[in-house]
């Protein structure tokens, strides 16, 4: 009889490809033609998990009473340590029974949070470039994207007085991100406070995803957005476990602010997952709950490799800054050349695996990524084969 014809929603005819996917598809096909990968694509760690963190997963993996059904806004005594954790790190006051909640990792909170505010048809604003997953969610959702462009004589903040007030109070939803993906820029109080006035100014929630808070340089921390007078007024910060104490694999962060924002979140949740493993959010406190030690070297290894792309790139002639947070690299492309094409000429002439600017919105053109999740020496080796192919900015 055939294959049964498969009509698919438009949601998904309408979705672009999801770009590190690709990126890793592209990554596959160098490795099948043998070439030796260099990947400075994704973000994902390759540090080890603290050995405290992985022991206390093993101790709990092993009680049976966390083998059944988790809450599903998490456990009380994780949403205490994340509430905890932000008194000290932020100095923020939250209340972990209302302003507190579990995710499975917080792209799994962005992805969720338009089917709670946004209906078919509405407006969410967020940056660009910025990570693709605003846009998907939002899509899912029904609503429109309608993109702030970030610009770097602006620091790769968004110029919130040139958005149009017709456009602002149109929409219900606010995307931002700081330490910033791809550009790993950093936002400071005054902006904060600027974006607590327009907020209540366009009656706009603002989701600050800041994923990236504790990878900071030169022992400066970023400003964090839940430590601004009235940021839990207008809005939820989401944040994650992944790359703070390199436990992408592990699926676990949280939301934190406006406690209606923070329970339409969780009524969304609730219809579609079940929680977090008991046994991961033990693990989860135990990392929360973690000294300063094991984070600080960390930090420190990434400030070693943050200085050896940076100063190679510029002896290459690339006009780029150290990052202050993060571990992205956000790089000018060379004169006359754009962004995917530059990314495909790294992976064809040096096997270097990168991130096209375009590929975060069409701001991003003129730019690519690099992450600093290899070693010092691999990324040495990767300025080494752009000087041999004559790759210079």
């Amino acid at each position: 009889m055939g294959k049964l014809q498969v009509e698919l929603a438009d949601r998904i005819k309408g979705l672009p490809p999801y770009l590190f996917a690709a990126i890793d598809q592209m990554k596959q096909e160098a490795i099948a033609g043998g070439a030796d990968i260099i990947n400075l694509g994704v973000g994902d760690p390759d540090l080890p998990t603290p050995a405290p963190i992985i022991e206390s997963l093993q101790k709990a993996a092993n009680n049976p009473a966390n083998h059944q059904y988790p809450s599903y806004v998490g456990m009380l005594s994780f949403r205490q340590a994340v509430a905890d954790w932000y008194k000290r790190r932020f100095n923020a006051t939250l209340d972990p029974k209302t302003e507190v909640l579990s995710l499975i990792g917080s792209k799994e909170g962005v992805a969720h949070l338009p089917m709670a505010l946004i209906n078919p048809g509405d407006t969410a604003l967020m940056t660009d470039p910025g990570y693709p997953v605003y846009e998907a969610g939002t899509l899912f959702a029904g609503g429109k994207s309608v993109f702030v462009p970030l610009k770097i004589e602006n620091g790769f903040l968004p110029d919130l007085d040139a958005i149009p007030p017709e456009v602002a109070d149109e929409a219900k939803l606010f995307f931002l991100n700081y330490p910033g993906n791809p550009t790993a820029a950093v936002a400071d109080r005054a902006f904060y406070d600027k974006l607590v006035a327009f907020a209540h100014r366009h009656n706009i929630v603002i989701c600050h995803d800041a994923a990236y808070s504790e990878i900071y340089y030169d022992g400066n921390p970023p400003v964090g957005f839940m430590e601004v007078d009235g940021a839990k007024e207008v809005g939820i910060e989401l944040h994650s476990l992944s790359k703070t104490y390199n436990m992408t694999g592990w699926r676990i962060g949280f939301a934190v602010g406006n406690s209606n924002v923070i329970g339409a979140l969780g009524q969304v949740k609730t219809n579609i997952d079940s929680g977090i493993f008991q046994a991961i959010q033990e693990a989860g406190i135990t990392a929360l709950e973690l000294e300063d030690a094991p984070l600080a070297a960390i930090r420190h290894i990434y400030q070693e490799r943050r200085d050896v792309l940076v100063s190679g790139l510029q002896s290459l002639g690339f006009k780029v800054e150290p990052p202050k947070a993060a571990f992205y690299v956000w790089i000018p492309n060379p004169a006359g050349i754009s962004s995917s094409e530059m990314t495909a000429k790294l992976l064809k002439e040096c096997a270097i695996v990168t991130t096209p600017g375009n590929g975060f919105g069409a701001a991003g053109e003129g730019y690519f990524r690099m992450t600093l999740c290899v070693s010092t020496d691999r990324l040495a080796e990767a300025i080494d084969r752009m000087e041999k192919a004559g790759i210079r900015g």
